[in-house]
């Protein structure tokens, strides 16, 4: 497989403590890998190192070849990666069509020209986009009356809207009840395979991660401690210790199968 993103002995430390320690690994052409581990495992630091919103304190992180680290996050936004957060961040009193556009402006650098007609520009391209998502119509509902799955829905399509070859999602179905998460994740995993977008995200719902990803990550206070399959995590003895003080992870569900 042709990797995407390879990540060199990557680390992070914020005055002398290690939040990150040389993590290793890489992300393949249409892949959906899952990087897991507790709360302050690493994770949310390991993508706002990726992203160029933290520099490293030492590695390397390549995609397509090219090193990003020290690049700006606008710049590694433009080379192709895109990025969804835990906490949705769109404009709630605009549309839901309008917000994509802005995405759609921002990265044609149309912003600040043509502005008496923002209102017009790239709508086509927009709901192209939100129909992917199946927010279609809704586009032209504010966004401060969406449920908040629908948030995270156009919130996909605004890291869409510029076709990144690899999209970074931070926990994608948190603050979702049960059958939300699985729409959104079914919903991204159709995408992944029609586009063929690699995407690298977080999740602490093990159902949606067992489902859903190819491949697993797991870090534990910032150490990469397993890489593998599902079942290669599902049945690793240390993942089990870091997650439920040796339980097996879900024992039910291999019960009922």
């Amino acid at each position: 497989m042709n990797h995407i993103l390879e990540v060199r002995n990557l680390s992070k430390s914020f005055h002398g403590l290690r939040a990150v320690h040389e993590v290793n690994f890489d992300v393949s052409e249409g892949e959906l890998l899952a990087l897991i581990g507790p709360n302050g495992a690493g994770k949310s630091t390991c993508f706002n190192m990726l992203m160029g919103q933290l520099k490293p304190t030492a590695g390397e992180v390549y995609f397509q070849g090219e090193n990003l680290v020290g690049k700006y996050p606008r710049d590694i936004w433009r080379k192709g990666i895109g990025r969804t957060f835990q906490i949705t961040a769109t404009y709630s009193s605009m549309t839901v069509v309008e917000n994509v556009q802005m995405a759609l402006m921002s990265f044609h650098r149309r912003i600040y020209s043509m502005l008496p007609y923002a209102h017009k520009m790239y709508k086509k391209e927009a709901l192209t986009f939100l129909e992917m998502v199946g927010l279609a119509s809704q586009a032209e509902r504010h966004c401060a009356i969406l449920a908040y799955g629908d948030l995270k829905r156009l919130e996909l399509a605004i890291a869409l809207c510029h076709n990144p070859t690899l999209l970074l999602m931070d926990e994608p179905t948190a603050g979702m009840a049960p059958t939300e998460r699985e729409s959104v994740m079914q919903l991204t995993a159709d995408i992944v395979r029609e586009k063929n977008i690699s995407v690298l995200f977080t999740e602490h719902d093990m159902d949606v991660v067992f489902g859903h990803a190819h491949r697993i990550l797991v870090l534990n206070r910032g150490e990469l401690i397993a890489n593998g399959s599902v079942d290669d995590i599902r049945n690793n003895p240390v993942v089990q210790e870091v997650y439920l003080g040796g339980g097996n992870l879900f024992e039910s569900d291999k019960a009922a199968s």
